[in-house]
């Protein structure tokens, strides 16, 4: 059984109006009733309907509908279109929040802020459905409930499911600059890490020379004792 022609019922008033077929040749074709194409002939049926010729639009060959006048038993086959049309891309609109989670909804917003900063607005918006004016409130905290907002999963929520938040997250990530994450303290380089630690006395701080200094000072002091000995020897 061969689907309908486009517009069935201004394809069937075209056939009506040009042809020499059957109503039971046309109503089979246009998937309408007998009775239903008996009433566009006598015009109680689809009244101001201008009709559509099926052999323009590629549904019906000049041949088909020949075999077709000349036995009444024969049925119309609708043509085969040789153009194939690709398949309309589903677009995919804001996601359908049901009444009962609206309200959880600025509570996932503000989890999805904080717990996903590298997410853009867009992306948030696509999880659980928001608007921009109610994601730039939240992120501001200009929001007229902030004072009672608490950070919620959206996944349990229900407001968005695993795999819409881990796509999100993964395709955040591609999306970021080079090096964005290497923020606050580094490591050291191992030649550094692994370097003879650095000095600790009183002679590496200032150096060798510091030595000879102190021992000079120390002959100095000796010498000055035994001097005041001596004297002291020489008077008794």
């Amino acid at each position: 059984m061969s689907n309908a022609p486009l517009m069935p019922k201004a394809t069937a008033v075209w056939l009506v109006e040009n042809t020499s077929l059957t109503f039971d040749q046309i109503a089979d074709f246009c998937k309408l009733h007998p009775l239903e194409v008996k009433g566009i002939a006598d015009g109680e049926v689809a009244a101001g309907i201008k009709g559509h010729d099926p052999i323009t639009s590629g549904q019906l060959t000049r041949e088909e509908i020949a075999r077709g006048e000349k036995s009444t038993e024969y049925r119309l086959n609708l043509a085969v279109s040789k153009v194939r049309l690709p398949e309309p891309k589903k677009q995919r609109g804001p996601r359908y929040t049901p009444l009962s989670r609206r309200q959880d909804r600025p509570n996932a917003i503000l989890w999805l802020v904080r717990n996903h900063p590298e997410l853009k607005d867009a992306q948030i918006m696509r999880l659980v459905g928001t608007t921009k004016t109610t994601l730039q409130a939240i992120r501001e905290r200009t929001h007229w409930n902030s004072a009672a907002l608490a950070p919620m999963d959206p996944v349990t929520l229900g407001l968005c499911s695993q795999l819409d938040l881990d796509l999100e997250v993964n395709r955040a990530a591609k999306d970021r600059p080079a090096g964005a994450d290497e923020q606050g303290a580094t490591l050291m380089p191992a030649e550094i890490t692994t370097a003879p630690r650095g000095p600790s006395t009183h002679q590496e701080v200032f150096g060798s020379s510091a030595a000879p200094q102190r021992e000079e000072e120390e002959q100095i002091d000796v010498e000055s004792v035994f001097g005041k000995l001596k004297a002291l020897k020489t008077e008794d």
